[in-house]
Formats: structure tokens, sequence, C-alpha cells
């Protein structure tokens, strides 16, 4: 489950709504009769500070866990989960990049935060085709939402660091 790790390292007292599985959001992102291969990479030191340099975020964990979603035409794309702070509750979400390198859709699974912090499904359609680059924060290329500053900062800065990890793996990648 998604909140597993969460609920591990609080001793089992957060309670976290989840408003969706890991399974569930996966098989949005890559709808039957696509199927879906779970990787593992560990990223090196050097690979780590680059994410970190391109997506103006800290990276502080070198485990990446990735599903990548086939089809009977080839690759669909990669998802990605991310588990960040907003304010002070955890939120999870998914970021699912598209072979291309653009980002195919982004959702919120898990959100800690009074749900008036929530941003609506539209705004998170903004995503959609984007790339990294230095538009992609709020306040530039993403629009502000009154009583969700602090949340869409935390989603776009999530991206960023999806899209910066996906290129370095990318570019090691045989």
């Amino acid at each position: 489950m998604l909140v597993a790790a969460l609920l591990a390292a609080s001793g089992g007292a957060l309670a976290l709504p989840v408003y969706s599985s890991r399974d569930q959001a996966l098989a949005r992102a890559f709808p039957p009769p696509a199927v879906t291969e779970r990787k593992t990479w560990f990223l090196t030191d050097a690979e780590r500070e680059k994410a970190s340099r391109l997506a103006k975020a800290k990276i502080d964990s070198s485990l990446v866990v990735a599903y990548v979603g086939r089809g009977p035409n080839g690759p669909l794309g990669t998802a990605y989960f991310d588990t960040h702070t907003v304010r002070t509750m955890p939120e999870t979400i998914p970021v699912t990049v598209k072979p291309d390198g653009g980002v195919a859709a982004v959702e919120v699974v898990a959100f800690g935060e009074p749900e008036d912090y929530l941003p609506r499904p539209r705004w998170l359609k903004l995503f959609g085709g984007r790339r990294l680059d230095p538009d992609l924060a709020v306040g530039r290329g993403l629009a502000h939402v009154t009583g969700a500053t602090l949340t869409t900062r935390a989603i776009a800065e999530a991206v960023r660091r999806v899209l910066a990890i996906h290129r370095v793996i990318s570019e090691a990648a045989p």
C-alpha cells in the first residue's frame, strides 16, 4: 500500500486519507491490455546530485522505484510515486512520464492536509505534456491556486524531481 512506509515511520499513528491504491493509479496510467513492470534503480551520488540540480530541489534518496507500462505497440510510459510533506502532513502523487519525456498525468492519491488545501483535478491537468524547464513552477507556467499555495508548490517540485530523475535514468540507460 502507498502509505505503508509512512505508517511504519510514524509507528502506525498516522491517519492519512488514501483516495486510490497504487494498483488503481497504475491501471489508470496504463489501462488494460497494458502490462506494468516494477523497476528499481540506485542512483550514484553524482546522478542524485545531477537530478537535484536539474529539478532545483533536493533529492535525498538514491533508491528509485518506477513502474514501466507497455502496451501491444510498445512502451506507454513510466510512473513514479512521490511522497512529500506539504505543510506538516504527507501527500503522495503518481507522476506518469510519456516515452518522449513529457508528463502524461499527475494525480493525488493520498493527502494528509485538510481537503480545502487540495487543488482541483483541472489544475493537475496543467501538467499534461509539460517538460522539465524553468517555467515548471507555480507563478511561472503554472497558475496559483488560492488556498492551496503550499500544495501546488509541493506538487510542482515533486513533478520536477520526477522529471529530473527520469532524465538521469534515461541518460544512464544503455
